[in-house]
This record gives structure tokens, sequence and C-alpha cells, in this order.
């Protein structure tokens, strides 16, 4: 147990899914697994483990942002052993090519974050996809016939820019899809303490055409994803 879980030793898959919000990882666990099962509730920041296809995967909010993000993951896979991890969000678009309910796979994340610019002194390291899990599930997408996007995600500290959508203008035009908060740490993580991650989103507002899902649409939206993070996280 840590000051953040009070899983036991086990109670985590090798395989974890996750999703910032905690009602976003309750939903997936009672939508797509079987036997599902309550493995952490401190901060009711909820995790749990069950089936999918068969086989066990749990998965576990990770709150708002890089910091949340890294308490959560640096423990994973440090104290519970955990191996595959897969994080499934949300992001702004940043190009009119990426559509409202597209999916994102992130091949890699810039990022605005101190956590990434210090975490190796004198350079600047480039956080980036596990290769296996981002060719499986670009795959498993295409197969699906998903509208699915890959390519360099932001990850920033800042939701709301002063400048909007301009402050992001120059990282678009360089070929930046989407922004979100987390994915640049988790891929940190992920590379320096021996483990595999990807970062799959849903988009679901357009900064450059304001276009946007109500609440209640983006959780039916997140079907794909979270079914495509599943089939690659159990085939891990």
């Amino acid at each position: 147990m840590t000051p953040h879980n009070n899983a036991a030793k086990g109670d985590y898959a090798d395989a974890v899914l996750l999703p910032g919000d905690p009602l976003r990882a309750k939903w997936i666990a009672e939508t797509f697994l079987d036997k599902p099962k309550l493995v952490n509730s401190v901060r009711n920041c909820l995790g749990y483990t069950g089936e999918f296809n068969g086989k066990r995967v749990s998965v576990q909010a990770t709150g708002m942002g890089q910091p949340s993000l890294g308490i959560y993951v640096h423990e994973l896979i440090k104290v519970y052993g955990v191996k595959t991890l897969i994080r499934v969000g949300t992001c702004g678009g940043l190009t009119t090519r990426v559509k409202v309910r597209d999916l994102v796979l992130a091949q890699a994340a810039t990022t605005d974050s101190a956590i990434v610019r210090d975490a190796f002194p004198g350079f600047a390291f480039a956080p980036v996809a596990d290769y296996g899990l981002l060719s499986a599930a670009a795959s498993k997408a295409a197969a699906a016939g998903m509208a699915c996007h890959v390519g360099n995600m932001l990850s920033s500290d800042i939701f709301y820019r002063p400048n909007g959508f301009a402050d992001y203008k120059a990282l678009a035009e360089a070929g930046v899809l989407g922004v979100e908060m987390e994915c640049a740490t988790l891929y940190l993580l992920a590379a320096r303490l021996n483990a595999r991650a990807l970062t799959v989103c849903t988009m679901t507002d357009c900064l450059v055409t304001h276009q946007e899902i109500d609440a209640g649409a983006r959780q039916s939206s997140l079907v794909d994803m979270a079914r495509l993070a599943l089939e690659v996280a159990v085939d891990a």
C-alpha cells in the first residue's frame, strides 16, 4: 500500500488502462470488464481489476495533469509491478484534419512541463510511445474502420491559455495533432522505469473550428477508445 493506493500486492494486472476521471474508470470497468473488482478507492481515485476477452486487466484513474498522473504511474510500476500502461483520455484538436470523435494515438509528446524538462539536465528528452503498443493500436483501429490519427501530442500544464489557439499555432504548423495534460510524463516514467506506455485520446473539442461534443455524448464516443485500448492491453 502507498499513501495514494490501498490495493494489495497482486491486485493489479500487468496491463492497466489510465483514464484521468475516476468515474470514467468506473464506467470502463462496469461496461467492459467481466468480474470487475474495486482495488483502490483512496481519495476516490478509483482502480479496478477484471477480465477482458478472458484475460486479466486493470483500470486506474490518475486525476488531472502530469503531477497527479506521475504519482500513480510511479507507484503502479515500482510498487505493483505493472508492465504496460495505456492512457485513455480526451484531447483538444489542433488541426482540421482531426474531427471530433476521431482517435489520436500519441506517437510522441511535446510538453511545457518542468517534469520532463528537468528529468535529464543538459538534455531535451523526447518522450515517445512504445512502438509495439502503438503499432498494434494503429493496426487494430484500421481493421475496425475507426477514424484514427497517429502523431505528436502536446501535454500542457496550462488548461486556460491566455490567447487560446494562437498560443498553439506554431506547434500545429509543425504537425502537433492535439493537446491534453498527461502523456509526456507517462512516456517519461515508462522510459525511466522500464515499462511500456501508449496514449490513446478521443478528440472532443477542436480549437480551430470550435466544434465540440457535450458531456453526455463524450461518454458514448469513448466506447471505441476504451475497447481499442483494452484489446491492445490484453494482447500486449
